[in-house]
């Protein structure tokens, strides 16, 4: 059974609504489910009509179902301030001015929100997860919440570039990681045996925690690379226009080349029919706009190798409460395998 669940697409295509009545259905089925949010704009508190934070909280109402929201500039924030305590413990006062203004800087820089949120994110996997018992460090595991550890955690994440960006840094950070405890290593070596000879410099080398460190950061990205191939399941929500589909097709490529499948489409706002006796100007819209919409479906069921899991109308009103239950109800993804009903 895959224990992660994606919801991917471009911003606005309804992930949120999408993602939330998928971890509605595990729960009714009676799996103990979380749902989290990564995505920037979030919303499912407002689907919910509960506010939720950055750790995981009970869904009122609904048995077997927690939910959580990240705050990305808060992890960005964390991040650093993690990174500034570390540096600080391995350097002289002489140049933790320097240090900080250094990581200042990487603070503005492209990949800092990536990397900050990736680590919330590995931490939810493996604090969540039934096989994980200790940290990527070697570190007790800490409780995520009080109700321990989950069959499957829905991931509501951010849009398509920024979330193939985060899938993409495992591989890419493991590798940079590597070199870096080499280079640590071969350099502490060599300065510690012209200090004080090749017998002690190995003591400290085993005990270097920048080394350290680093191995934990490395095992940590191994976990996420293993957790995101062999244990969860990514399914690609898009609404039918011109401009989602191609975006959905651009995502299945990236994801394909990072050793992601797709296991599903998801075609979310989809415009209803119109009554038949309608044939003022709303019902000659709605028909041409249906047909569009119709064509759209079909370029989409034919030109992908993916299946198509839902249809999902629009609704007059926003989708919470009996209508959420009724968007679980339509998607045809099992449950038990969060793969598709073909």
């Amino acid at each position: 059974m895959d224990e992660f669940v994606f919801f991917g697409g471009k911003g606005g295509v309804g992930k949120t609504t999408v993602s939330s009545a998928y971890a509605l259905k595990c729960a009714n089925a009676g799996l103990k489910t979380l749902v989290v949010s990564t995505d920037p704009a979030h919303s499912t508190s407002d689907v919910f009509g509960q506010q939720f934070g950055d750790d995981p909280a009970a869904v009122e109402g609904h048995e077997n179902l927690w939910a959580m929201e990240i705050d990305p500039d808060e992890e960005v924030e964390r991040h650093m301030r993690d990174i500034r305590r570390r540096m600080t413990e391995q350097v002289s006062a002489a140049i933790v001015n320097e240090i900080d203004r250094q990581i200042e800087l990487a603070h503005r820089t492209p990949g800092a929100y990536e990397a900050a949120l990736f680590d919330r994110f590995i931490q939810v996997m493996r604090e969540a997860s039934p096989d994980a018992s200790e940290s990527a460090s070697g570190e007790e595991r800490p409780a995520s919440s009080e109700a321990g550890e989950y069959d499957r955690v829905v991931f509501d994440t951010s849009p398509t570039g920024g979330t193939l960006r985060l899938l993409a840094l495992p591989d890419f950070l493991g590798d940079w990681i590597e070199r870096l405890v080499q280079k640590r290593t071969k350099s502490l070596d060599l300065f510690e045996k012209a200090a004080i000879g090749e017998k002690e410099a190995r003591r400290k080398l085993d005990e270097d925690p920048l080394i350290a460190h680093l191995q934990g950061r490395k095992e940590k990205f191994e976990f996420a690379g293993r957790a995101l191939r062999e244990r969860s399941a990514f399914f690609l929500v898009l609404n039918p226009d011109d401009l989602s589909i191609r975006e959905t097709e651009r995502s299945v490529a990236e994801m394909g080349k990072q050793g992601l499948g797709v296991e599903g489409l998801v075609v979310n706002k989809v415009t209803p029919s119109p009554d038949d006796d309608d044939r003022g100007r709303g019902g000659r819209y709605l028909r041409d706009r249906v047909a569009t919409e119709r064509e759209r479906i079909g370029r989409i069921r034919d030109g992908f190798d993916e299946p198509v899991v839902a249809e999902i109308e629009s609704r007059v009103r926003e989708v919470r409460g009996d209508l959420l239950a009724d968007v679980a109800d339509e998607l045809a993804i099992d449950v038990e395998a969060a793969s598709a009903e073909v």
